[in-house]
């Protein structure tokens, strides 16, 4: 028997529902909660798993004959042992109220096929990466600042983080932390990391919309650079969809051309979501 039809059986020994087919089930690792609203939580990963750091997954709860999927972007980086998740926290959200209750040693069903957008193959090289996200879209982007392969490519990564409040920023704190100590990637990090966070409700030493901060200008001048140039920026954005939306024409405004994984270009965009 594979080692990928042992894991299987083993995981459905305790479920109620059959797994579905081209589904992984895999065992939750950790959770950690950061406010009311967000809470990040990593599961085994199966050995024949594998997939391009930025990519999304579907993942479901076995607790129904048909589960419920959602897309879900992989947090880890593509040589992680354990995938990593960032969630929302829907009360009524068909997958999201059942999913923020997980705990260590729940079954938690992953689709075999990732895919996705927010992967270094849609751009084409540049010398600045702007990573531009609001809430859990932050997600892909702690997947690409942790691949070697993003600082093969670009000599300045750019992640920019706009929540609600202090503490929704704090996922992105840690990951910017942990990423720097990182043994396998820390020291590419040195210099060319460069984490920006803004809020718009709560007081914070950077307050306002990242589209606001973008187009007066804020943004460029506390991080030393200038605006957007399709001769040297390269954008992905992820996050919620008034950002994706008004963050597109700002950057088509600059001259960037979206690109996708069959025509590289200077930005791309994920429209994949929770609920």
């Amino acid at each position: 028997m594979s080692t990928a039809a042992m894991q299987k059986t083993e995981a459905d020994q305790d479920l109620e529902f059959p797994i579905p087919p081209g589904v992984f089930a895999e065992r939750v690792v950790s959770v950690k909660h950061y406010t009311d609203r967000l809470f990040a939580f990593r599961i085994t990963r199966p050995q024949s798993f594998r997939f391009r750091s930025g990519e999304f997954v579907m993942i479901g709860l076995p607790n129904a004959a048909k589960p419920v999927f959602r897309a879900y972007s992989i947090a880890s980086p593509a040589w992680d042992e354990e995938i990593e998740f960032f969630s929302i926290k829907v009360p009524d959200g068909p997958l999201t109220q059942h999913l923020q209750k997980i705990q260590p040693g729940d079954t938690v069903l992953m689709r075999q096929k990732p895919t996705g957008t927010l992967v270094n193959d849609a751009l084409t090289p540049g010398k600045r990466l702007y990573m531009i996200s609001t809430g859990t879209g932050i997600a892909p982007f702690a997947s690409l600042i942790r691949d070697p392969e993003t600082y093969d490519k670009f000599d300045q990564l750019i992640l920019t983080h706009t929540c609600r409040d202090v503490a929704e920023l704090k996922y992105g704190e840690e990951l910017i932390a942990a990423t720097r100590e990182d043994p396998l990637i820390g020291e590419l990090t040195e210099g060319r990391l460069h984490h920006f966070t803004s809020t718009t409700r709560e007081d914070s030493p950077q307050m306002g919309r990242v589209t606001t901060l973008i187009e007066n200008g804020e943004l460029f001048k506390a991080l030393g650079t200038q605006p957007f140039d399709a001769a040297e920026d390269r954008v992905m954005i992820c996050g919620s969809m008034a950002m994706l939306k008004d963050v597109k024409a700002l950057v088509e405004k600059a001259g960037l051309k979206e690109g996708s994984n069959a025509e590289p270009a200077d930005f791309v965009v994920e429209r994949a979501f929770v609920g």
